[in-house]
């Protein structure tokens, strides 16, 4: 039933798919082709690599505009778009805490010297000719064991970056190396919120679609270790001559030893054990203080401001840790700026991307265009190929507008299930591919929730790992060869 705005709405587990029978197809891609050209001509002429410290976040919110300019010509009410907008950061309040979390415990992680501590026995077993390959069997471990990409990159992520700074590794290549990882195994992960979401919106069971993701998924993973193999071989980092003495260094600030790996297998088994994510991560962080006044108790009073630890030092050093910029000092160059942490504070950036992100989606869905754009690329495409390459275009479309991994599986998920069954085709062809181009894609855009959460985590833009993250951007490739070539594409079945 359709109201006076001629909107109809379909309620999806809490995701609303906005029609508007007013708007054509270039009128929805105005706000697109806006946010694009603005967003060029701000990171490549205007600010470079500095264009997250503020400046693209007032172009989401100019692409908004533009947004609601178009939704305003075509009979959208200015309450509707607000209250989707609110809907819309309502929806992300969760990664915004989680965002806090991480931020926190990063800064008790480092004091406490957990992050050193990873760091130098790290430097010690990773090789750095393998160590590319290395961070990608890791993550892939823990991620399939906590059904979390972000849970991954907030632990070891974070600790494998630093190893990688050490070693004088390029950040770039190693943010893709775990971000790599760490998506291969939140896919196949039974744990994992976007691996249940994607069968429940095409409607088989979580298993199959698990099952028959591992037909494109396998052979993406090997051929992105294949890549790092290569590229490791071909590496000559600047820091592994000085192996010895950032060792030595690290000795001499922190009190390193192989009781300080215990909090991090806590958090780990705590999130295995389905432990809400932010509960874990503040369960952390805590334990992270408690061990920093038990391993460091020194650096604790000198980030508290005193000399010597007491109540008063220790309760500042500890707060500062979580919510300020703190850093270590030590006799490396090389690791002072290694050894820096901005606590909370320090995602405030990122928390802020999201937003203005959440709004410009919000606008885009509450006049109906992201529901256009997918009605419009379905209907180019009339074989069995065309269908799957309008989903993962549709995926790709959501992650850039809808700024939302969830979006890019929900839309597309409710708009093509009935495509799929037209076609005698089984739902997990498409659960498949809402994974293949919906999930992982995410990451590879700047101002998406996922692309601004991992580049805030691991200190790395994500223009400098988008060519490394290789699994990411070759997984639409492979659901598309198979379909092409009609490798594993299941048909209905009739009784």
């Amino acid at each position: 039933m359709q109201d006076k705005d001629n909107l109809s709405e379909i309620k999806i587990d809490d995701q609303k798919i906005v029609e508007n029978l007013e708007l054509n197809i270039w009128e929805a891609l105005i706000p697109v082709f806006a946010l694009v050209a603005m967003l060029f001509y701000n990171v490549f002429y205007a600010y470079g690599d500095s264009a997250l410290d503020g400046s693209n976040q007032f172009i989401l919110l100019l692409g908004a505009a533009v947004a609601a300019i178009v939704g305003t010509f075509n009979k959208v009410s200015y309450t509707r778009m607000v209250e989707e907008v609110a809907e819309n950061i309502k929806s992300t309040t969760g990664a915004l805490l989680i965002l806090l979390m991480v931020g926190a415990l990063a800064g008790t992680w480092l004091i406490s010297g957990i992050i050193p501590t990873m760091i130098y026995y790290g430097m010690q077993v990773l090789n750095p000719t393998i160590f590319l390959a290395s961070c990608v069997i890791i993550c892939s471990v823990i991620s399939i064991a906590t059904g979390s990409s972000w849970t991954t990159s907030a632990t070891v992520g974070i600790a494998l970056i630093g190893i990688a700074e050490a070693l004088g590794i390029s950040l770039g290549m190693t943010a893709g190396a775990v971000l790599s990882g760490a998506y291969f195994g939140d896919k196949l992960s039974p744990l994992s919120d976007t691996t249940n979401l994607a069968p429940a919106m095409a409607g088989t069971d979580l298993f199959t679609h698990i099952k028959y993701m591992t037909y494109t998924t396998v052979p993406t993973i090997i051929i992105t270790l294949l890549i790092f193999i290569i590229i490791g071989f071909g590496l000559d980092p600047q820091g592994a001559a000085d192996t010895t003495s950032i060792l030595n260094s690290i000795d001499a600030s922190f009190n390193i030893s192989p009781w300080l790996f215990v909090v991090p297998l806590l958090v780990i088994v705590m999130i295995i054990r389905k432990t809400p994510p932010l509960i874990a991560l503040l369960a952390g962080t805590l334990l992270g203080g408690l061990a920093a006044l038990i391993f460091q108790p020194n650096i604790v009073a000198t980030v508290g401001g005193g000399t010597n630890l007491d109540f008063t030092t220790g309760y500042k050093g500890i707060m500062n840790a979580i919510t300020v910029d703190t850093s270590v000092a030590t006799d490396s160059e090389a690791l002072n700026d290694l050894f820096s942490a901005g606590g909370m504070s320090g995602m405030l950036g990122t928390i802020w991307l999201i937003i203005c992100a959440m709004v410009f989606g919000g606008v885009m869905d509450a006049i109906g265009a992201l529901a256009r754009i997918s009605k419009a690329l379905l209907k180019l495409f009339h074989t069995t190929f065309g269908l799957f390459a309008s989903t993962v275009a549709s995926c790709l479309a959501l992650n850039l507008t809808a700024s939302d991994q969830y979006l890019a599986i929900v839309v597309p998920g409710k708009m093509y299930s009935k495509a799929f069954k037209e076609k005698g085709l089984a739902p997990e062809n498409l659960s498949r591919t809402l994974e293949d181009s919906g999930t992982v894609t995410s990451v590879l855009v700047p101002w998406n929730t996922c692309g601004a959460y991992q580049s805030g985590v691991l200190g790395v833009p994500v223009l400098d790992y988008f060519a490394f993250a290789i699994f990411n951007w070759l997984s639409p490739f492979m659901t598309l060869i198979f379909a092409g070539f009609r490798i594993k594409i299941r048909q209905l079945t009739t009784k």
